[in-house]
């Protein structure tokens, strides 16, 4: 894969997409329907997808392709591929709450390579450059030419006062439980792949998630920490989260700066 083309792609569909799904969200009422795991989806995930789908397809047709929304990709196997959530954190979508993101990322050898993360609500847009390394650009966003962008990287954690952030929508006894293990300065939620963007910029140290993630919530906001310096783990055995997995689902995991003492 050239880098110096793909990364211009990914970051001018996901503020196109993130375009289509503001119309919907700052619109009228809009509907919301169920998928077969009860998980919820909206007009604004299908454009989305739709339209990032056709971009990946005529910039990269020989790449599989993995989208949340297209049920036909997940009966694929690969080790290198394309894999898009066009809308996650619908949940906080369908309740106003601005925690969405449209996310991108490409792996390559059950590695997240590259990838962008874009919040529309809330105006933040982080990538990978060609190199790699992870940036957050600053507003207002030219589709075709990146404006002012800024070097994110993870922060040097005080384990005696670590900040936490953990789910909005999924926080739970078990994920309470867990930080209460960690002697913490304070604990923030946050919905959709943000968490992962909060550990790369700085502002958060860690991010534990015990519950049900599949790899598209996950590849994309993955790329950006790696990007910064951080890493993500299998929560159990601390060992590297890969991607390309059957079924594509992700075990437990944390998400975290290293200098954090991780407790098991």
């Amino acid at each position: 894969m050239d880098f110096a083309t793909l990364v211009p792609v990914i970051r001018r569909l996901a503020l196109e997409a993130g375009d289509r799904i503001l119309a919907v969200y700052d619109g009228p009422d809009f509907e919301v329907k169920s998928k077969s795991d009860a998980s919820p989806v909206t007009e604004a995930d299908e454009a989305a997808d739709a339209h990032i789908s056709a971009g990946l397809r005529a910039a990269f047709p020989d790449v599989t392709l993995i989208t949340e929304e297209q049920s036909d990709s997940h009966a694929l196997s690969a080790r290198t591929f394309l894999i898009v959530d066009p809308l996650d954190g619908t949940k906080e979508f369908v309740q106003r709450r601005g925690d969405f993101t449209v996310n991108i990322a490409y792996v390559q050898d059950g590695i997240p390579l590259r990838g962008v993360v874009y919040a529309p609500a809330k105006g933040r847009l982080f990538y990978t450059l060609p190199d790699g390394t992870a940036v957050e650009e600053t507003g207002p966003f030219d589709k075709a030419t990146p404006g002012p962008t800024r070097p994110i990287r993870v922060s040097t954690p005080d384990n005696g006062a670590l900040m936490v952030v953990a789910s909005k929508s999924h926080r739970d006894q078990a994920t309470d439980d867990y930080i209460g293990r960690y002697a913490i300065r304070d604990a923030a939620s946050a919905g959709s792949s943000l968490k992962f963007c909060l550990v790369a910029t700085g502002e958060a140290d860690l991010y534990p998630r015990i519950g049900r993630t599949m790899e598209w919530d996950t590849a994309a906001g993955d790329a950006v920490l790696r990007g910064a310096g951080g890493r993500v783990v299998h929560f159990d055995t601390h060992l590297p989260l890969e991607y390309g997995k059957p079924g594509w689902a992700n075990p437990f995991f944390i998400a975290y700066a290293p200098g954090v003492e991780l407790k098991k």
